[in-house]
């Protein structure tokens, strides 16, 4: 059986999407300040290439903007009352130093209220918060359907208590609930949860995103709304569900997990209730390192109204996504409105690593055997960076979703949209972007390096056999974050054949991890320059090698790059090799090319794409195959081997081969 990470869904297939999609290095992002203004639709990508639509939207409006109010908002969460008011939450962040949008800071939890489905919107309100400095977040509305009662739960800390040095560690994490009974006009005092914290946790959170009353079964009008928690000083960690028998206004601790931080563990979870009576729970994958899988989601089932959880949490398969909080909803149930029963979740459809450039891609995918598999074709509603996100369902029966994003980073507004489930059905698209396989011998259950395609990338010809052809527009190849790829202070070698004719612009060939700082690349330069550039990026310093010529022959070539303790070497179809010196540094540390945390590997673009400054798009235009990637350092003889063909080079050393004999 094929490990999770490399299980194809039924029925996938090879398609060209927008130039829409890129990564961005944390190291460049750190750099960036924000920018707020939300990224307008997506109709055709800079390159020019026609982009995956959008869903057609009824409505697209912006209720919380950063800088308005406050330095930015985060975490939506939005409900839709009795009455047809629509209730969208944040949290106010008002920290203004260099780290922009912190979770640790005076944060306040906001409400707008909509009357006319988010067209417009009232005043800004702040539920709790306002007369303090304390950090209060993640709110987690619930409607109960009998009296109308919004209950609102969040959570506390005094995280800010010094506001020089706003820190987590050594506050207390708190929960309180706040009630309106005129549809979020007007709330009541907050009132601590004590109850809702067990006995050793830690940090303890509510949602984000809404919660759910249940219509089924023993509980039915239980209102259930989940939460996470940590404990054993730090050490585990797990999901838990509150619930409430009496419309919100008392509320008890039920269902909790609890495992070990060394490995997967939920947060952030969403909750559904399923047809047969069920609570269905699909929670973030907050593992240590992401790195390790490509399944970021994973789920558990209440088989008693949310007192308990059946089994284990365990991941869900098959759902490209990042590490983001996502929404689960009730769309449909045959036993309520007579239509097929589906269920809805939203979050980035971006499968990556990273909790920062890897969101993207806001997408809606549906399931129709409640929740136990969900479609890869799905609806696009923003392709730009986005983050967590909440659905609802309007009184017309449109959807509706608040969502987080910004221009260069995924969060700072939260925008609102509502679309038909006609628009939904309209703009479906296959979200699953095509793998080219990593065809190197590896060990029993080892997962490959597959390589995630973008654009319209398709195979071409080398030698009677095959290669990866790219345009020059929208086409790339990415591989997602594996410990593998990680080639830190260590030699290492990469080689490939390239073919191109471009007579302008930079080509690259292999660009790893970040655009500055630690990295390393291998791209040609036929304008000006009319090289073929190495480089290799530290801490302390980017060192650079290069031969006299770009290749731009329309011939075939073979690029091997190496690092030899601190000596690059770059040569060209067995040639004569190029070399420079690294500097020593004081430390390993000062000689790792790889980023302490999450990353990508982009072979045939800048890592920026497709956020690159106008008039700059640095993208491979021509053919590239067998591209492989060692942790050694080759000998001549061995590079002469590879480029011969061989498969049997090195195999112990070998990380990635990309032969590019399929897509799938």
């Amino acid at each position: 059986m094929p490990s999770p990470s490399e299980r194809r869904p039924p029925g996938a297939r090879r398609f060209a999407l927008s130039a829409w999609l890129g990564a961005l290095s944390l190291a460049v992002l750190a750099a960036v300040v924000l920018a707020v203004a939300p990224q307008a639709p997506a109709v055709a990508s800079a390159a020019g290439a026609t982009a995956t639509p959008e869903v057609a939207k009824q409505v697209s409006t912006t209720p919380f903007k950063a800088r308005d109010a406050y330095y930015c908002t985060r975490i939506p969460a939005v409900v839709t009352s009795g009455t047809g008011v629509l209730l969208a939450f944040a949290e106010g962040r008002t920290r203004l130093d260099s780290t922009g949008c912190h979770d640790v800071g005076d944060n306040d939890i906001v409400l707008r209220r909509s009357l006319d489905g988010g067209a417009t919107w009232q005043a800004l309100q702040v539920v709790a918060g306002g007369s303090d400095e304390l950090a209060h977040g993640n709110p987690a509305p619930v409607v109960d359907a009998v009296t109308g009662r919004i209950t609102l739960l969040y959570s506390s800390s005094d995280w800010n208590r010094d506001p020089a040095k706003p820190s987590r560690t050594g506050y207390a994490r708190t929960v309180h609930a706040v009630h309106s009974t005129d549809g979020g006009a007007t709330w009541s005092a907050s009132v601590p949860q004590p109850q809702l914290k067990a006995a050793g946790w830690g940090w303890v959170s509510t949602g984000p995103g809404h919660g759910i009353q249940l219509a089924r079964g023993p509980h039915h009008g239980r209102l259930v709304v989940a939460g996470d928690h940590t404990a054993g000083g730090d050490t585990t960690a797990g999901g838990q569900l509150y619930v409430s028998d009496d419309g919100g206004l008392t509320w008890s601790l039920g269902a909790t997990s609890e495992v070990s931080k060394s490995g997967a563990y939920p947060a952030e979870l969403t909750v559904a209730e399923t047809v047969d009576g069920n609570v269905h729970v699909n929670a973030r994958n907050s593992a240590p390192t992401h790195c390790t899988t490509n399944e970021h989601r994973l789920e558990a089932v209440s088989t008693d109204g949310g007192g308990t959880f059946a089994a284990a949490f365990t991941p869900v398969a098959n759902l490209d996504t990042s590490p983001v909080f996502g929404s689960l909803l009730r769309l449909h149930a045959v036993d309520q409105d007579g239509k097929p029963n589906r269920l809805l979740y939203s979050g980035a459809s971006r499968l990556g690593a990273s909790a920062l450039e890897d969101r993207r891609e806001l997408a809606v995918r549906s399931s129709y055997d409640e929740g136990k598999s969900w479609k890869t074709v799905g609806t696009l509603v923003s392709a730009a960076r986005t983050g967590y996100s909440d659905l609802t369902v309007l009184p017309n029966g449109s959807v509706g979703i608040a969502y987080e994003t910004a221009g260069n980073i995924p969060h700072g507004n939260v925008v609102f949209a509502a679309f038909t489930e006609q628009s939904l059905q309209t703009a479906e698209t296959e979200l699953r972007r095509p793998r080219t396989s990593d065809t190197r011998v590896k060990a029993p259950g080892e997962a490959g390096n597959h390589a995630v395609v973008h654009g319209g990338a398709q195979l071409g010809t080398r030698l009677g056999g095959s290669a990866m052809e790219f345009d020059g527009q929208d086409d790339y190849l990415r591989l997602v974050c594996s410990p593998s790829l990680r080639v830190e202070d260590k030699d290492f070698t990469v080689t490939a054949w390239f073919r191109h004719s471009a007579t302008t612009g930079t080509l690259p060939i292999v660009w790893a991890y970040g655009m500055t700082g630690r990295h390393f690349s291998v791209r040609a330069e036929p304008g000006t320059a009319g090289v073929l550039r190495a480089t290799a990026g530290t801490d302390i310093g980017t060192t650079e090698v290069t031969l006299p010529s770009s290749y731009n022959d329309g011939a075939w070539h073979h690029v091997v790059f190496t690092r030899q303790g601190l000596v690059l070497r770059l040569a060209v179809d067995g040639g004569p090799a190029a070399t420079a010196a690294m500097p020593a540094g004081n430390s390993a540390a000062q000689r790792n090319l790889t980023p302490a945390g999450e990353f990508n590997i982009h072979i045939g673009a800048r890592p920026d794409f497709p956020n690159q400054p106008p008039g700059v798009a640095q993208l491979f235009r021509g053919t590239l195959d067998d591209v492989r990637l060692f942790d050694t350092a080759l000998t001549d003889a061995e590079a002469a081997e590879v480029k011969a063909g061989s498969l049997a080079v090195r195999t112990e050393a070998e990380k990635l081969r990309l032969g590019f004999s399929t897509i799938w």
